[in-house]
């Protein structure tokens, strides 16, 4: 957003908008080396999948620095195997909540309040859960009711939206961060933000789910986040680079106790006996995410996450450790300016404690084959986005993942997706 230096002109600013948007993602793989699996696992013989969702974006300007947004969704569709067998998922558009037939929800409901501070003014543009208009460039904040954590957090110019960019789990976020959210990937909570012109710090409180793979929310306990942005100019090519710090409370179970307990007694099933010990339990870690242009329409992205992997994950996904990186490339290169390459690679891995769980027989959120040969998880996607008119992209991607779920005696998984997206 251009700033404005007193003598431009401004548009006035938006009363309302209304934006929507539309994904059709199908997926599929081919037979695979599966010797063991159990119902966690990616079937051995290959599966295809759907996902569909329609999303409206609402907007509207409740008085000075005073706006509103509401999103209702329409989804229907399942991820591979019902959005089970990997840690790092291959659709984004995947829900835990799969459903048959069309389902619709109330995804986002939020009150955005804007303070300015005075000095310096930009531009913004309209565009989904934004109005068009002016704003103090050093600003506060406050953003209160439902929402995706992403929204405001881990952003991401080149890999951030798997409706538009890298589909896999451990591309579009810092997978190491269990971030809250009931099972289509939402939260209630808060957020303040204070922004500058090269810096801006923001922090969460969030309600969790009620228990792991929980739709139910509950603010008994609670995440928090803190972020912190610098933007920076390097041989004259912007950048950004975001440091956050998180920790969730949240009604898990400690790997190393369950453990403790079957060993104890082998006749036990631990995960019942997981369950079982389900009590407030921390969980908390950090992400270090990095955005560069490298040269007019071609982008470096890389994430680094971790968290402490000591109690069950809460809400996201099972990966304790991630590291992920990649390049984005616009077809102005090559007379095609609206369309966009990517290629980028993500590295998944566990705790000692998690790996032992799930070897042990334990089942996560999303994966656990019954036993466990461990290696890292490693993922290659890549993809060409066409723009088909000015509201319709399609998009080819393929994902090559090695040791699903961190099994070496399973895999490797080829992946072919295509992906149809209009923006109205």
């Amino acid at each position: 957003m251009p700033p404005v230096d007193g003598k431009t002109k401004l548009p006035e600013s938006d009363a309302w908008n209304v934006h929507a948007q539309t994904t059709v993602l199908p997926q599929g793989y081919g037979p695979i080396h599966s010797p063991y699996a159990s119902p966690f696992s990616l079937p051995g013989s290959g599966q295809f999948q759907a996902t569909w969702t329609t999303t409206a974006f609402l907007g509207a300007r409740l008085w000075d620095g005073g706006e509103f947004y509401f999103n209702p969704e329409l989804a229907q569709g399942f991820g591979l195997n019902g959005t089970l067998g990997l840690a790092g998922f291959s659709n984004g558009e995947a829900q835990k909540a799969g459903a048959a037939f069309p389902k619709i929800r109330a995804q986002r409901y939020y009150l955005k309040q804007t303070f300015g501070l005075g000095g310096e003014q930009e531009t913004v543009d309209d565009a989904p859960n934004q109005l068009a208009g002016k704003r103090d460039i050093d600003r506060v904040t406050l953003i209160v009711g439902r929402f995706a954590v992403g929204d405001f957090f881990d952003g991401n110019s080149y890999a951030k939206d798997p409706r538009a960019d890298f589909m896999n789990w451990a591309m579009w976020s810092s997978a190491a961060y269990d971030f809250p959210a009931d099972l289509p990937g939402y939260t209630r909570g808060a957020v303040v933000e204070l922004n500058r012109k090269d810096w801006a710090i923001r922090a969460g409180l969030f309600q969790v789910p009620a228990a792991p793979n929980s739709d139910v929310l509950t603010f008994k306990t609670g995440g928090t986040v803190v972020e912190f942005e610098e933007r920076q100019t390097i041989f004259d090519q912007p950048g950004k680079l975001r440091l956050g710090a998180f920790a969730n409370s949240g009604n898990t179970g400690n790997y190393r106790e369950a453990l403790a307990i079957e060993a104890a007694d082998p006749t036990l099933d631990i995960n019942t006996v997981m369950a079982s010990i389900r009590h407030d339990n921390l969980k908390y870690g950090f992400y270090l995410n990095a955005e560069q242009q490298l040269i007019k329409d071609v982008g470096l992205f890389a994430r680094v996450s971790w968290n402490d992997g000591q109690n069950e994950i809460l809400s996201f996904t099972d990966i304790d450790r991630s590291v992920s990186g990649g390049l984005s490339i616009k077809g102005s290169h090559w007379g095609r300016p609206s369309d966009t390459v990517g290629i980028g690679g993500a590295i998944n891995g566990l705790s000692s404690a998690h790996r032992d769980f799930l070897a042990a027989g334990g089942l996560g959120l999303l994966i656990g084959d019954g036993r466990l040969s461990y290696g890292t998880e490693r993922i290659l996607e890549t993809y060409y986005a066409y723009s088909i008119d000015k509201n319709f992209t399609f998009t080819a991607d393929y994902q090559l993942i090695a040791n699903p779920a961190y099994n070496t005696d399973r895999g490797p998984v080829s992946v072919f997706s295509g992906r149809l997206h209009g923006e109205f």
